[in-house]
C-alpha cells in the first residue's frame, strides 16, 4: 500500500457543528480527525458537509501532502458511517458514539485494513492542513540548476518521471522514455535514432534554477533541456499518417470525480501491469499520454472534457499491453471474477471509450544524439 500517495489531503467544505448526539439529530457535519499507523504515524482529516442527500467531504493525510481528495457520499444509517472513495480504492466504515463525538472504525484500501478512529473537532484543535507547494510563475522556463545522470538498473525500484519536493526526478528511463516524455508523444512517433535508446536506462535527478513547483509543461521542458545539453540529442518534427486509438465520452458520459489538485500541477499516474491506473489531477490529455504506455499506439484525445479528475481503472492485460515497458503479460486466467479487458473497462467503469482509427499525428525524427556526459 502506498498510503502516501493514495491519500493526499482534504478540502474545508463548511461551518464546523458542534458535537450532536447520534441518537438525535444524527448530524455529522463538521471536522473529524484522528492518527492511523500504516508502519508510520500517519494524521487524517476528513472534513464532512451536508449534501442534497445525506453528506459528502473530503479528507486529509497531512502528513504525505496537502492535496485533498473528494468524498463524494457518506451515509449514516443508525450509528453506523461509511464512504468509499473509488480513486484510491479506499473505503471507512465507522460507528458513532452516542454523543456523537467520535467513531471508531476502520479504514480500509486493496487488501489493508488499519484501525482508524476519529474525534469530532473545532476552533484551535482542528490540525492545521499544511499549504500546498507554490506553483512556478506560468511564464517560468526552468531548467537544472545542476543535474545528475547515472546509468541504472530497471530493476531496481520504482520507475517513471518524479517531483520530490523540489527534485525533479526521471527514474529507471531510457532515452526513448526521456523523449516521448518531454514532447508528449508515444514511442512510435520518435523515427531514427540508436538502438541503445530503447535498452540502456539512466536515473536523471536535480533541483530546477525557478522556484516552485513546476507543472507538467515545465517538468517537460527540463527533461528536453537536459537531452539536448547532456544527450546532445537533436530532432526536428514531420507529420505523418499513423493507426492511433481516439478516447472519447462513452454513450451515457464519463463517471469521473472532479479532482481538488492545483489546476497546474503535475498529475499523478500510478499503474501497474496487475493490471491498474489510479489517476489524480489528471486532465484527459494527460490521460491519453497515460494510456500510452499501455497500448501499442498513440492516444489521442477527443473527449472534449476540461480540468483534472481522479479516477482508478481496473482490468485484465493481454499480450499486446505495456510493450512499451518490456513487459511480458502472463496468459490469462480461468478466475470468474478478473476485471474485464481495457476497451470494456475503461467504458464500464470511467464512461469513456476508445477507438481505433487512422489520423496524421506528429513524429519526433533523431537527427542526433550520443551517450550523457559526465556530471
Amino acid at each position: 500500500m502506498c498510503f502516501g500517495l493514495a491519500i493526499a489531503a482534504l478540502l474545508v467544505v463548511g461551518p464546523s457543528n458542534g458535537p450532536a448526539a447520534a441518537q438525535g439529530t444524527q448530524d455529522i457535519a463538521g471536522t473529524w480527525q484522528g492518527t492511523m499507523n500504516v508502519g508510520q504515524a500517519m494524521r487524517i482529516v476528513v472534513k464532512i458537509a451536508r449534501a442534497s442527500s445525506g453528506w459528502k467531504g473530503e479528507l486529509y493525510s497531512i502528513d504525505s501532502g496537502a492535496e485533498g481528495i473528494v468524498v463524494p457520499s457518506i451515509t449514516l444509517q443508525g450509528a453506523e458511517v461509511r464512504f468509499t472513495i473509488a480513486s484510491i480504492e479506499g473505503g471507512y466504515a465507522g460507528k458513532l458514539s452516542e454523543d456523537g463525538a467520535s467513531m471508531a472504525g476502520v479504514w480500509t484500501q486493496g487488501s489493508g485494513t488499519y484501525p482508524l478512529n476519529l474525534a469530532r473537532v473545532t476552533g484551535d484543535a482542528v490540525w492545521a492542513i499544511p499549504e500546498p507547494d507554490k506553483p512556478m510563475a506560468l511564464d517560468a522556463d526552468p531548467a537544472y540548476e545542476v543535474a545528475t545522470i547515472k546509468p541504472s538498473d530497471p530493476s531496481d525500484g520504482s520507475r517513471g518521471f518524479q517531483t520530490r519536493g523540489r527534485h525533479i526526478r526521471a527514474a529507471n528511463e531510457t532515452v526513448d522514455d526521456m523523449i516521448s516524455f518531454a514532447w508528449g508523444i508515444h514511442m512510435k512517433q520518435i523515427v531514427g535514432g540508436q538502438p541503445w535508446m530503447s535498452t540502456d536506462h539512466y536515473f536523471v535527478d536535480g533541483v530546477p534554477d525557478v522556484p516552485g513547483q513546476a507543472n507538467l509543461a515545465q517538468f517537460r521542458s527540463i527533461v528536453r533541456k537536459v537531452l539536448g545539453e547532456r544527450f546532445g540529442l537533436k530532432v526536428h518534427n514531420e507529420k505523418r499518417e499513423l493507426s492511433v486509438y481516439a478516447l472519447t465520452a462513452a454513450k451515457g458520459g464519463p463517471k469521473l470525480t472532479k479532482s481538488l489538485g492545483p489546476p497546474n500541477g503535475p498529475p499523478n499516474d500510478n499503474f501497474s501491469t496487475s493490471a491498474y491506473m489510479r489517476e489524480t489531477n489528471t486532465t484527459m490529455g494527460e490521460y491519453a499520454k497515460a494510456l500510452e504506455y499501455v497500448l501499442d499506439r498513440p492516444v489521442v484525445d477527443q473527449t472534449g472534457l476540461e480540468g483534472r479528475w481522479d479516477f482508478l481503472l481496473k482490468w485484465t492485460p493481454d499480450e499486446s499491453q505495456f510493450t512499451a515497458l518490456g513487459y511480458k503479460i502472463p496468459p490469462p486466467t480461468e478466475n470468474p471474477n478478473a476485471p474485464p479487458g481495457l476497451f470494456a473497462a475503461i467504458q464500464e467503469q470511467i464512461g469513456l471509450k476508445l477507438e481505433a482509427v487512422k489520423a496524421q499525428v506528429d513524429v519526433l525524427v533523431v537527427d542526433a544524439v550520443a551517450r550523457p556526459s559526465a556530471n
